[in-house]
């Protein structure tokens, strides 16, 4: 049952997260956005956003979901803009998070579906070193590809803060990943330009620069978050880079395509809402 508003600082910092977590828990077991939870953790309490996330993420582990890997969220500055925050962010990936491209995927299954072009990459080696820099970074990468993220705010009208979309998971959804993967190689990511279209009406254009100046810099920047708070990356570790371009609504019964040079093309649709 979601907690009554409670004020940040009233209440054990446990008691808090424990709040928000069970308000973000509640609005997606009722399907019914939510308000924020940054009355309960404070304006700018990062610290306190990531504890809800963990909680969270330790709930989804009990309940038998296997974790797949990691996203970075807010690595564009057109997306920051759209959101109003000015730092990148991290969060869980579950492997029921996963869509192939040939199967529609349900809007049913989210509640307030943006979707925005990313770069993928597949881990193969640990990045749990103490000291590490962009070239261990790109060394550890096994596989680059195309990804389509679905990302879904559990916050009503997407009022968030960069407090609410860190408890929120860092407003993950789902994803779609490109069937063409490569090794990283020599490739250089900030050259990459994506267009991504619905049903064919170019609706989002960027980047790889946009993301964080690199997606491999977005990588790094990950990998010392994660190590930072005690998680560090893994060999087999699937990461999605944040957007390249801007994210844009999902439209039921539309058909959404991004393409990234060197990289190839992804490819989500989405059903029809029911009568």
């Amino acid at each position: 049952m979601t907690s009554s508003p409670t004020s940040a600082g009233t209440v054990p910092d446990l008691e808090r997260y424990r709040q928000a977590a069970d308000r973000l828990t509640a609005a997606t077991r009722q399907r019914t956005p939510c308000p924020p939870v940054r009355d309960l953790l404070g304006e700018s309490d990062i610290a306190a956003a990531y504890a809800v996330q963990r909680l969270l993420t330790r709930a989804a582990v009990g309940s038998h979901r296997s974790l797949a890997g990691h996203k970075i969220g807010l690595t564009s500055p057109a997306v920051q803009r759209q959101l109003g925050v000015d730092q990148p962010d991290s969060g869980v990936l579950f492997a029921d998070m996963a869509r192939a491209e040939g199967s529609p995927i349900d809007p049913a299954d989210l509640l307030q579906p943006r979707i925005e072009a990313e770069v993928a990459f597949v881990l193969g080696a640990d990045l749990d070193q103490p000291n590490f820099d962009l070239e261990t970074a790109r060394a550890s990468v096994a596989q680059v590809l195309p990804a389509l993220e679905i990302v879904d705010s559990r916050i009503a009208n997407w009022d968030i803060s960069i407090v609410d979309t860190v408890a929120d998971n860092a407003s993950c959804g789902l994803f779609v990943l490109g069937a063409h993967r490569q090794p990283l190689g020599d490739l250089d990511l900030t050259t990459l330009t994506m267009a991504m279209t619905a049903d064919e009406r170019v609706v989002s254009e960027g980047v790889g620069a946009a993301c964080l100046g690199d997606p491999c810099q977005a990588l790094l920047w990950l990998a010392r978050t994660a190590r930072e708070f005690g998680s560090p990356l893994r060999a087999g570790d699937l990461v999605l880079s944040g957007a390249l371009g801007p994210m844009v609504p999902v439209t039921p019964g539309t058909t959404y395509r991004a393409t990234i040079t060197g990289l190839g093309a992804v490819t989500a649709s989405f059903r029809k809402d029911l009568p």
